[in-house]
C-alpha cells in the first residue's frame, strides 16, 4: 500500500516541500530502504521510527518498506522526517486513512520512546505553509511558539506520538496554538546591557553614536581595560528597534542554526556576535557540504564584534570583504551554491601595539615605531577601508570610574539615532540604500557638498596628517552623518573637523 505525507526540509533560510511516499507490500522477504537522497542521520530514522511505534503500542510492519523523499535530486539532512516516516507506515497499516492526514506539513524528530523532539527551521517551514495553504502544521511542541508566529497558519504542537496519531484520527482534539505577535515583540524586545552602566569614555561614546546613526563600521583601539568590550555590547541598544520583517529574518537564521531559546517564538533585539579570533573562515563566513550560515549571517541586522582584531587570520579577516561590500554572502560547494543575509554592522577592537602599554600611563609602551607599524599593519589596507570610523578609547581614570554621576541612557541615544536615521531614508528613498555608510561615489558627490572653508580644512588634514587618498571619502560619510544628528542640512568646517578625528589608522606617522 502507498502512503503520503507532506513534510519540508530547509535548504538555505527558505523551507521547500518534501513528499514523504512510504510503499509496503507483503510479498518477499522484509527490508526497509531510504530513498531520495537521504544523509546518514535520515537513513538512521528507521531504528527511531521502528522502537518509538513498537514502545507506543504500535506494530512495525515486517514487509518490504520503500520510503521515498521527493524531490529526490537535492540532499535531505537531519532528523525532522522521522514523525513524517511514521505517520506514513501507519497510514499504510490501515491505523490511519489518506484523507485525514491530507493537507498537513508533519515534522518532527522521535525519541525511542515515541516523544516528539524539536526540530531546527521550524520558522522557514511555516512560511511555507502560508504560501501552500496548508491544513495546518503539526511539529514538536518545543517549535511551535516560533512557527505560530506567521498568521494565519494552524500550529498544532505535540509532544508523543500516540498523540499526534489520536489528533489526526479524530479520537482528541488539540488547539491550535496562537501568539500575540506585538506583545511577544515587546517582550522579548529588551535590551540587558545599557550605556547609563558606562562611565567615562565620552569621546569613544559619541563615536559608537555616530556609527549606529549612519550605520558606520567602527573599530577602537585602546589598551587592555579601557571598556571597548563594555562599549561594542552596548551597541545593539542605541540602535533602531528592530521591524517585523527583520525579526522574521534574522529568526529564520538563528532558526535553522537551533540557536533559538525554547519558548522565544522569534528574535525582537538586533543580534550581537562576538566570536572569538582562533575562528575558521568557515566559521566565520559559513560553509560545510550542504553550505550552513556562518557568523557574519548570525550577525545579519545586528552587530559583529571582533575583539582583538590582529590576531585573527589573515585569510579570515580577507573573507570579510564580500559581505560588508554586498551585506550578503555567497557560499559555492560541489552540491550546491547558497546565498546568506549578512547585513551588520562590523565592530572591531584592537590594542594599540604588541606590547599593549601604548596609551596606558600606568604601563609604558616598550614598542619601537616600526614594531607598533608592524603590528598595525596586520590589518590589511582592503578591510580598513570598509572601516569608516577609528576612535582611541584610552584608559578610564579613577574618578570617572569612582563617579556616582549618572551616565546618558541607551533609550536617550537611540532618540538621536533614530531620528537621523529617518532623515536619511527619506534622503535615500529612491536611490536603493538606507544609510550613510552605505553611499556610493555617486551618493557622496551629491550629498556630501561642502564650502571652501571645508575644503581648506580637509586638504589641511590630508596634507598635515598624511591621511590615505581612501580617508577622503570615508570622512566626508562620518561629516554627513554628524550633520544628520545634528538636523543640518549642510554639511559644516565643525562636522569636517570632528570627522577628522575618527581617521586615526591612516595617518603615516604613528
Amino acid at each position: 500500500m502507498l502512503a503520503k505525507v507532506m513534510s519540508a526540509a530547509v535548504l538555505g533560510i527558505d523551507a521547500y516541500s518534501v513528499e514523504v511516499e512510504v510503499d509496503i507490500a507483503s510479498r518477499g522477504l522484509p527490508f526497509f530502504s531510504t530513498v531520495g537522497l537521504p544523509d546518514a542521520a535520515v537513513k538512521e530514522s528507521k531504528e527511531r521510527v521502528r522502537a518509538a511505534l513498537k514502545n507506543t503500542g504500535f506494530d512495525f510492519p515486517l514487509k518490504q518498506v520503500v520510503v521515498n523523499l521527493a524531490p529526490a535530486d537535492i540532499k535531505k539532512e537531519g532528523s525532522a522526517f522521522d514523525l513524517p516516516i511514521a505517520v506514513a507506515m501507519l497510514i499504510g497499516e490501515g491505523v490511519l486513512t489518506q484523507e485525514m492526514v491530507d493537507g498537513y506539513i508533519i515534522t518532527g524528530e522521535l525519541a525511542l520512546d515515541g516523544r516528539v523532539k524539536s526540530v531546527r527551521g521550524a520558522l522557514s517551514m511555516a512560511v511555507l505553509g502560508k504560501r501552500s495553504n496548508c491544513r495546518g502544521m503539526i511539529l514538536p511542541q518545543e517549535n511551535a511558539a516560533e512557527a505560530a508566529v506567521v498568521d494565519p497558519v494552524k500550529v498544532y504542537g505535540v509532544r508523543t506520538l500516540p498523540e499526534v496519531v489520536e489528533f489526526l484520527g479524530g479520537k482528541a482534539a488539540l488547539e491550535h496554538l496562537r501568539i500575540d505577535v506585538q506583545n511577544a515583540f515587546e517582550t522579548f524586545s529588551l535590551y540587558q546591557e545599557d550605556f547609563s552602566e558606562v562611565r567615562g569614555q565620552e569621546h569613544a561614546k559619541r563615536a559608537i553614536e555616530i556609527a549606529a546613526a549612519g550605520g558606520h563600521n567602527i573599530i577602537m583601539i585602546g589598551p587592555p581595560g579601557s571598556g571597548k568590550t563594555m562599549l561594542a555590547r552596548r551597541l545593539p541598544s542605541v540602535l533602531p528597534r528592530m521591524s517585523f520583517d527583520e525579526s522574521i529574518e534574522t529568526t529564520k537564521i538563528h532558526s535553522i542554526m537551533g540557536l533559538l531559546k525554547q519558548g522565544q517564538p522569534l528574535i525582537a533585539t538586533r543580534p550581537f556576535r562576538s566570536p572569538h579570533h582562533t575562528i575558521s573562515d568557515a566559521g566565520l563566513i559559513g560553509g560545510g557540504q550542504v553550505p550552513k550560515p556562518g557568523e557574519v549571517s548570525l550577525s545579519h541586522n545586528g552587530v559583529l564584534f571582533l575583539d582583538e582584531l590582529p590576531e585573527f587570520k589573515r585569510n579570515v579577516l580577507e573573507a570579510l570583504r564580500q559581505p560588508l561590500e554586498d551585506g550578503q554572502v555567497t557560499i559555492s560547494r560541489a552540491l550546491t551554491s547558497l546565498t546568506y543575509p549578512a547585513s551588520l554592522m562590523l565592530v572591531a577592537a584592537m590594542n594599540p601595539c604588541k606590547c599593549q602599554g601604548r596609551g596606558d600611563p600606568q604601563r609604558p609602551c616598550t614598542c619601537t615605531p616600526n614594531q607598533i607599524r608592524q603590528y598595525q599593519s596586520k590589518i590589511s589596507g582592503p578591510l580598513l577601508d570598509r572601516i569608516d570610523i577609528h576612535v582611541e578609547v584610552p584608559a578610564v581614570k579613577f574618578n570617572e570610574i569612582s563617579s556616582d554621576k549618572a551616565a546618558e541612557p541607551s533609550i536617550a541615544i537611540r532618540d538621536r539615532v533614530v531620528k537621523a536615521r529617518t532623515i536619511q531614508y527619506e534622503r535615500f528613498i529612491n536611490d536603493g540604500i538606507y544609510s550613510n555608510a552605505q553611499m556610493k561615489p555617486r551618493h557622496i558627490r551629491k550629498y556630501c557638498k561642502i564650502d571652501d572653508d571645508s575644503l581648506r580644512l580637509m586638504e589641511m588634514a590630508m596634507n598635515r596628517l598624511g591621511l590615505s587618498a581612501r580617508a577622503y571619502s570615508r570622512i566626508l560619510k562620518v561629516s554627513r552623518t554628524i550633520a544628520d544628528i545634528e538636523c543640518s542640512d549642510k554639511i559644516a568646517s565643525h562636522h569636517i573637523s570632528e570627522a577628522i578625528q575618527y581617521r586615526s589608522l591612516d595617518r603615516k606617522a604613528v
